[in-house]
């Protein structure tokens, strides 16, 4: 699979994750859910580990050299534990922001986990981007930012500005720890060489620990009044449930593939491209009224994906450099002997 080219496992998980919210509405039903939504992610999790467990004992058989990227010191297995657990805090920060703010201010300070996301990787990974870079990163957080305002006569568009402080800090702090966790997870997938499917292993246990350990803390909370919760971890499921248990599934095993071979910048396009088809598709799914900031959200995000990915000289006029002013001199004397 690492033959595979970037952007080909880019459109797909953008197509995966902007399907994975139209999943998650139509498995509600009567504006709820039946089936406890806290076992999705634990069974997503326990199916990325039985798939990258299949794909490491297939690569094992195939393949004598794959032991030698296999570390099992538990010195680097143990740097597994911090992105489950900076994923755990940052799942309870986003609850707890959204008791300060509305869902629409929730969402536009979302995007500041683009901007977190570029600095992360130019201080921790110590990445160079070009100033076209830059600027295109910027307007990727403005675009997303414009298709997601509503009208100014809005009640919503006023709450932008009058929620407590405390929720524009938590909002803050909820997009530097979702930068955080994607760096730090890209930092260990190309720490070494071993085999991505080995790593996947190791992240999926520990995250699939932390999802029981979650699932036990709310039986407690709840003081076991429903029962244990292996006894009812599948009611309520529908195939609506189970496609959206694949989607998310699906869709980590993708993240963690552009960790190892592509980068963070590269899943960040992803996900937000991801969110304006989401917008798209409603409009057909769920009556959803096309807006003009969505169309120019849209605009502005497409034209930030071709200053981050074109090459320089096309979106600029570089000037000609002496060689090729020496090159075009040598023609002409050429040209000029031959004629003679």
């Amino acid at each position: 699979m690492a033959a595979t080219p970037w952007y080909f496992v880019a459109v797909l998980l953008t197509i995966l994750t902007s399907s994975q919210g139209i999943l998650t509405t139509l498995s509600q039903s009567n504006g709820g859910y039946k089936y406890d939504y806290a076992t999705v992610p634990f069974l997503a999790e326990v199916f990325k580990l039985i798939v990258s467990g299949l794909f490491l004992w297939r690569e094992m058989r195939t393949s004598s050299s794959t032991t030698s990227r296999i570390t099992t010191d538990w010195k680097s297995v143990r740097l597994f534990v911090i992105p489950s657990l900076i994923y755990l805090i940052h799942n309870n920060v986003q609850f707890a922001t959204l008791t300060y703010v509305d869902t629409s201010t929730y969402q536009i300070m979302g995007n500041l986990k683009i901007v977190t996301t570029g600095i992360l990787f130019r201080l921790f990974l110590k990445r160079k981007l070009s100033k076209l870079q830059w600027m295109a990163i910027g307007l990727l957080a403005v675009g997303t930012t414009t298709s997601q305002v509503k009208g100014c006569g809005e009640a919503t568009c006023d709450s932008l500005f009058t929620a407590p402080i405390q929720g524009y800090l938590l909002g803050i702090l909820s997009a530097g720890l979702s930068a955080l966790a994607g760096i730090y997870t890209e930092f260990l997938m190309k720490r070494n060489n071993d085999t991505l499917y080995w790593q996947n292993l190791q992240l999926y246990t520990f995250g699939s620990l932390f999802n029981v350990a979650r699932l036990i803390a709310d039986d407690f909370r709840h003081g076991f009044e429903k029962g244990p919760w292996w006894q009812r971890i599948f009611d309520g499921y529908s195939i609506t449930t189970w496609m959206v248990v694949l989607n998310l599934g699906s869709t980590g095993l993708l993240v963690s593939w552009l960790m190892k071979y592509a980068d963070n910048i590269v899943k960040v396009y992803s996900t937000s491209m991801a969110m304006l088809l989401t917008m798209v598709a409603s409009i057909y799914l769920f009556s959803f009224k096309p807006t003009l900031q969505l169309f120019l959200g849209i605009v502005i995000c497409i034209m930030s994906l071709h200053m981050y990915f074109a090459p320089p000289h096309t979106l600029v006029d570089l000037p000609v450099t002496n060689e090729a002013h020496a090159k075009t001199l040598k023609q002409v004397v050429v040209e000029e002997k031959t004629d003679s």
